[in-house]
């Protein structure tokens, strides 16, 4: 099988080897409902128990704080929708560069009555101090601002954050997807600057796709979106998937021995990126603030994404286009332009994310292929002009 250089590592991770390892048991003998009362359940039981524990030592959290879902996207969804529907209709208020599944809920109550305050980013992509200040002028029931962007990897300052918006009594959510097992995430520190969720995923850490959690301050009240026999203190009912469960457990458990050497190693090879990119002629965004050390989105001009990233793909490099497109939706990503960058230019944006597997050998391979594919791209564009 072909297998390109996987430079994608934002949108999933492998596996890691010792974590399928801890799940394997629970696929065989260890195949116990957690919910029942004799040996095969109490043995499920307890590994949740396990992993609840883990995940919660690797963000600073009580494990009582860690409620599991099914992803990112649930988590996010069960705080939004769950939050709103134990409060009287308001105002939410979200960054302009949120991901869908933070956007999406929070216009869907904007169809039921609330009003939804989109939060201006500056050109780097992150907040706004006028706007929001602006938007905490409206005194919000609810905010949500990702800690770390999935398209340009830029940080916010969510302590800063925090405590600006304590004045307004909101309930202060944060996706932290992307930022688990790249920065340090400290959901007691958090929370005592004033957020009262975080949002964590174990697809995106060397964990398995399927486990998910909500870190979630007891004093926030939540309706969960689906009821049934009470799991998960009555937030996620539903048999519990106690082996991507454990593995989320375990690569939590993994973070803290590699984060520091993993933030280094990843920064070295982003800079060599960074300093091969610009030569080509692209374009670097968010780059003059702080970002996750894994994460580089750039575009040239007259080059759309979607057809670089698939030329570079059959090339052997498994990239990102940053472009919510298709061809029904040729729209360039909503987070580039929240950030003041001109929709053709947005549209060809490209988004490498590397990991532990990438190598200084694998980035300059990559920059040389990627010269030579631009030159041909804009060859034709040229020809077509």
């Amino acid at each position: 099988m072909f297998a390109p250089v996987y430079f994608d590592h934002n949108a999933t991770t492998p596996v890691d080897a010792r974590v399928l390892e801890a799940m394997l048991p629970y696929f065989t003998e260890r195949f116990g409902n957690a919910s029942s009362r004799h040996e095969y359940g109490r043995s499920a039981r307890k590994a949740i128990d396990e992993a609840r524990q883990k995940v919660a030592l690797a963000v600073g959290a009580h494990p009582t704080e860690v409620v599991f879902v099914g992803g990112g996207s649930e988590a996010n969804n069960l705080f939004i929708k769950g939050a709103a529907n134990c409060l009287k209709s308001g105002t939410v208020a979200i960054s302009a560069v949120e991901h869908p599944c933070v956007r999406e809920p929070a216009l869907e109550l904007g169809r039921q009555g609330w009003l939804v305050r989109e939060i201006a980013v500056d050109e780097q992509g992150r907040v706004n101090s006028d706007g929001y200040a602006d938007a905490l002028a409206t005194k919000p029931r609810l905010i949500s601002v990702m800690m770390a962007n999935n398209e340009t990897g830029v940080l916010q300052d969510m302590a800063l954050l925090a405590e600006m918006a304590r004045p307004s009594r909101a309930w202060f959510h944060s996706d932290a997807v992307q930022a688990l097992g790249k920065v340090p995430v400290d959901f007691r520190a958090l929370n005592a600057s004033g957020v009262h969720a975080l949002t964590i995923s174990s697809h995106k850490i060397g964990g398995p796709k399927g486990a998910a959690a909500l870190v979630l301050d007891k004093r926030v009240e939540v309706k969960p979106l689906i009821s049934g026999g009470g799991h998960e203190r009555g937030l996620r009912s539903g048999t519990e998937n106690v082996a991507a469960i454990v593995g989320f457990g375990v690569a939590c458990a993994l973070l803290t021995e590699r984060l520091a050497d993993h933030q280094q190693r990843l920064s070295t090879l982003r800079g060599e990126l960074e300093r091969g990119l610009p030569t080509l002629g692209a374009t670097i965004f968010g780059q003059s603030v702080p970002r996750l050390t894994n994460t580089v989105c750039f575009a040239f001009p007259d080059i759309d994404g979607e057809t670089l990233v698939a030329k570079l793909d059959r090339a052997g490099f498994a990239v990102a286009s940053g472009a919510a497109c298709s061809s029904a939706n040729p729209e360039p990503t909503h987070v580039l332009l929240a950030m003041g960058v001109p929709s053709g230019l947005a549209r060809g944006a490209v988004r490498i994310s590397l990991g532990g597997s990438n190598s200084a050998q694998q980035v300059s391979a990559f920059l040389t292929v990627l010269g030579d594919t631009v030159r041909q791209l804009q060859q034709l564009t040229a020809m077509a002009v």
